[in-house]
């Protein structure tokens, strides 16, 4: 049995992982400030002596709760779209909450540290597919920024004092629970609206897409079988779908045939400032560990937009 700490436990990506840690007879203790996430989706552990749950802004600082084998840190704010209209809240929340469990896994003699990051911090790579070792990062979003620099703080801390630390460099992930991103959007647009919806940008942006559960399986499956001091790897699907096609997906899957899809341009056809417009990432890497995602981002974006239609009605 291992004793795993995971921050944004209650949130969407980290209640799922929380799920597979103790179906696997884990202890696991999580911390969560619950602004995004909710005790709803941990309910099923309730009476379940294995889960603690602990709501504080790690911001703030970590609480002692003990020597801890593994630390799955996931509390972030995800919303790239908002990070350049409040860089200092994303600060916080990203680059000072790193800091603060970094401390305490320095304090407490941690084994291993996971960490998701994202595919933003490549900016706009000139190589597609991208690749872990593409240079230089140059993110274009205050988000991409604030999770680069908690890359490299984990680099050091790790180098400095002798744990081992994963960092996931995810695509756009996607399924139940989910309550940000395009998916969503959509679906509160066309519940809203159901003759016509508002597409950001110029509809050509394409990006990975990659189902939450097959996320999952590649953040256990890299915590168990990488063995570097640091190990970096992309996450993601091995294909991409542009927002327009997304938009009509998630139509077909409501069951509205007849959409009418308003762009609204914007600055170079991006959706927001920071959007990257091209994203596909180079995989080879976490499928040599034996992973691979059950399907394509067509696959994952219409699993979860059924999943979010049934769980939003």
């Amino acid at each position: 049995m291992v004793r795993a700490l995971v921050t944004g436990g209650a949130g969407f990506i980290g209640s799922h992982l929380v799920d597979r840690l103790m179906e696997a007879g884990h202890e696991v203790i999580v911390i969560d400030d619950l602004s995004s996430g909710s005790l709803y989706y941990l309910r099923a552990w309730n009476a379940n002596p294995r889960l603690r749950f602990i709501e504080i802004d790690i911001s703030d600082y970590v609480p002692d709760v003990g020597h801890v084998d593994v630390i799955y840190h996931l509390a972030a704010d995800p919303e790239v779209r908002t990070s350049s209209m409040e860089p200092s809240r994303h600060y916080r929340r990203n680059v000072l909450a790193t800091f603060n469990v970094l401390e305490f896994a320095r304090r407490t003699g941690v084994g291993a540290f996971m960490f998701t990051s994202t595919s933003t911090v490549y900016g706009e790579p000139r190589k597609i597919p991208t690749s872990e070792d593409y240079g230089p990062l140059i993110p274009i979003s205050i988000y991409g920024a604030t999770k680069l620099a908690s890359e490299a703080m984990i680099s050091a801390y790790a180098n400095s004092y002798g744990f081992r630390a994963v960092i996931l460099r995810l695509a756009n992930i996607v399924g139940s629970r989910s309550r940000h991103g395009v998916i969503h959007d959509f679906i509160r647009k066309l519940r809203a609206n159901p003759d016509a919806l508002e597409v950001l940008g110029d509809g050509t942006q394409s990006k990975s897409y990659l189902h939450v559960e097959d996320l999952i399986d590649a953040i256990l499956i890299a915590a168990e079988r990488s063995r570097e001091r640091v190990s970096v790897f992309n996450v993601g699907s091995e294909d991409w779908r542009t927002v327009l096609e997304i938009a009509r997906i998630v139509s077909e899957e409501m069951g509205l045939n007849h959409v009418d899809m308003k762009l609204t341009g914007g600055p170079e056809g991006r959706g927001w400032t920071g959007d990257v417009k091209v994203m596909q990432l180079d995989i080879s890497r976490m499928k040599s560990l034996g992973w691979r995602p059950k399907g394509n981002s067509e696959y994952a974006v219409r699993r979860a937009a059924r999943e979010l239609v049934k769980e939003l009605q």
